[in-house]
């Protein structure tokens, strides 16, 4: 290995995917692609970016680190993937599913727990000894408060709205303007392959208006806060944690960390469902956490969830 290797670290998300090639100067390039589909091995799509950016930018990538949501313990594949990414010089390889590397860009490797909220939704909690995880079960069975959660909430409410089950909202209006006829919403939200990050994309109206007042909005945006809450209590508990304890409680994503209406009722249901547990600006951005991977130490209580190939274990 060289004295200063160069890093590629990769941020695989639904809705897209951040990379940033590093060396010992600093950030030489810092790109986004099309998000992960989660119909294809994720592990084989983030290979062939890493060889193809090993191309466009005519350099030789030493290690490779990793974080992607769809990753699940079967799936990963480090010795695959240091083997797939040899032609672009890789010779280390971290991978991790984003739960890793969002805690870490979260809280670092101090305790507490971190709520990594985008498309989807993942909770991780740590002690000194445990870790625990929460939800991150996707679009179809979980993601309870993500942005696809409230996104469909949104556009539930405007096709009730449309239908006259519910009361008036703004939403009916919103959705219209952006999708076209809404009787004819439901077949162009299945027929369209990357249908979660459409329905996601709502997200922001809904954002938008809760803020402008609209109860329905406000109701939907109330709820997802519930929902993210209690699934950070939930983290929290497994761990060891006891109410009334405090606990760093480091959000990333830009729904946790830049509409300032979801914070306003996350802050207020963490101070219900986990009194002591306190909603904190994240130490870094994700590929902040994705980056500092293979610098885990093997005695920290997140090691074994990083999957690594060509690294001596002792180190």
């Amino acid at each position: 290995m060289t004295s200063s290797p160069t890093r590629l670290s990769i941020d695989g998300g639904q809705s897209g995917i951040r990379l940033r090639l590093t060396d010992a100067t600093g950030i030489l390039t810092e790109v986004e692609r099309p998000g992960v589909l989660t119909d294809r091995p994720v592990v084989d799509q983030l290979a062939d970016l890493t060889v193809q950016l090993a191309a466009e930018t005519h350099t030789s990538i030493d290690e490779l680190a990793v974080g992607t949501s769809g990753l699940t313990p079967a799936a990963a594949n480090p010795d695959g993937l240091l083997v797939a990414t040899a032609s672009a010089g890789v010779s280390r390889v971290a991978l991790a599913h984003d739960s890793i590397t969002g805690y870490l860009a979260a809280n670092g490797t101090a305790p507490g727990v971190m709520l990594a909220v985008g498309t989807g939704v993942v909770v991780l909690a740590l002690s000194d000894t445990r870790v625990a995880k929460v939800d991150g079960w996707g679009s179809l069975l979980g993601d309870a408060g993500s942005g696809y959660w409230i996104g469909r909430a949104g556009l539930d409410a405007a096709l009730r709205a449309f239908d006259g089950r519910s009361p008036g909202t703004s939403l009916h209006a919103t959705a219209e303007a952006r999708f076209g006829h809404l009787d004819e919403l439901y077949m162009r939200v299945q027929a369209d392959p990357k249908r979660v990050s459409l329905i996601a994309s709502f997200c922001r109206d809904v954002v938008d208006a809760a803020t402008a007042g609209d109860d329905i909005a406000r109701g939907i945006v109330a709820a997802a806060a519930a929902e993210l809450a209690h699934s950070a209590a939930s983290a929290l508990i497994r761990t060891g944690w006891q109410a009334g304890t405090p606990a760093r409680v480091g959000a990333v994503g830009a729904l946790a960390t830049h509409a300032r209406i979801v914070r306003e009722h996350l802050v207020a249901e963490l101070a219900r469902q986990a009194p002591g547990a306190t909603l904190a600006e994240p130490l870094g951005a994700p590929l902040d956490g994705v980056q500092s991977l293979l610098d885990v130490t093997p005695s920290h209580p997140l090691r074994p969830f990083i999957f690594t190939a060509g690294v001596d274990p002792s180190l």
